[in-house]
């Protein structure tokens, strides 16, 4: 990530720290507007152009927007496209991140990032619905289809609208990083990071409080646990938190001496 992309993002997080209430209804049009502008090219140049002032960038967004998202999100998408940023994959993946934290926003007392996560190990676990949700050839509504028929009614509204904006605005992510991405990025807007515990068996109740409070205070930040049962690790714990591996698990240790031992 870029030096501008950084001031960017850091900018628009702010102007969204100033709206007066964050409503699904407003994530959900600068979701859509982010896939607007990624799927035309003519557009998404001049929104990105950094030669436009403001002036010309509110004009251009409201006469292609104009009546068709909410007045919040046009301000939100405007002050985006106001700030400069690295490229125009930079601008689109800043408007889906501000999307997805008015969502979370909105979302109130809503796991959001713990049904994101699940929806992933959903996906992870089955081939054909990986492909159904991945696969270039499906069409963006057939996606949206698959996501209505597992989520509505199991999952907060917000979910379900992140989860949709993301079948159908892959740009040549695969759905599993989409949805942990996602994930991150609730947890951020609520505070508090998101650790990975892998285990061969499920952890106690002790000792998930145990690690949740020694990785908050090596992060210094609140955590919130995602537990996930796999047998393959034999034994020990895998825990992942942003970019950072712990890795203790047996068979972590297993590979590093066969290595060892083939070196």
């Amino acid at each position: 990530m870029g030096s501008a992309t950084r001031e960017a993002l850091a900018g628009a997080r702010a102007q969204l720290a100033s709206l007066d209430r964050a409503t699904l209804p407003v994530a959900e049009d600068l979701l859509a507007a982010g896939r607007v502008i990624g799927a035309t090219p003519q557009l998404r140049g001049a929104v990105t152009d950094a030669e436009a002032g403001v002036a010309q960038k509110r004009a251009l967004v409201e006469a292609v927007f104009g009546g068709r998202i909410s007045a919040d999100a046009i301000s939100l998408l405007v002050g985006a496209a106001s700030n400069r940023w690295s490229n125009a994959g930079d601008f689109l993946a800043g408007v889906e991140e501000l999307g997805i934290r008015v969502a979370a926003a909105s979302a109130g007392d809503a796991d959001l990032d713990a049904e994101l996560f699940a929806f992933e190990r959903t996906v992870a676990g089955d081939a054909e619905l990986e492909l159904a949700l991945g696969s270039k050839l499906g069409s963006p509504e057939s996606k949206v289809g698959v996501v209505d028929r597992l989520l509505d009614g199991k999952a907060a509204p917000a979910t379900v609208a992140i989860v949709r904006h993301l079948v159908q605005a892959p740009r040549g992510r695969r759905i599993g990083e989409m949805l942990r991405s996602a994930a991150a990025t609730v947890a951020d807007q609520r505070g508090f990071d998101v650790a990975t515990v892998t285990s061969a068996v499920p952890l106690t109740a002790d000792q998930l409080t145990r690690l949740e409070r020694s990785l908050a205070a090596q992060a210094g930040r609140s955590i919130r646990l995602d537990a996930i049962v796999d047998a393959a690790v034999l034994g020990g714990i895998r825990v992942q938190l942003g970019d950072d591996v712990i890795d203790g698990s047996v068979a972590s240790r297993l590979s590093s001496l066969r290595q060892k031992l083939a070196g």
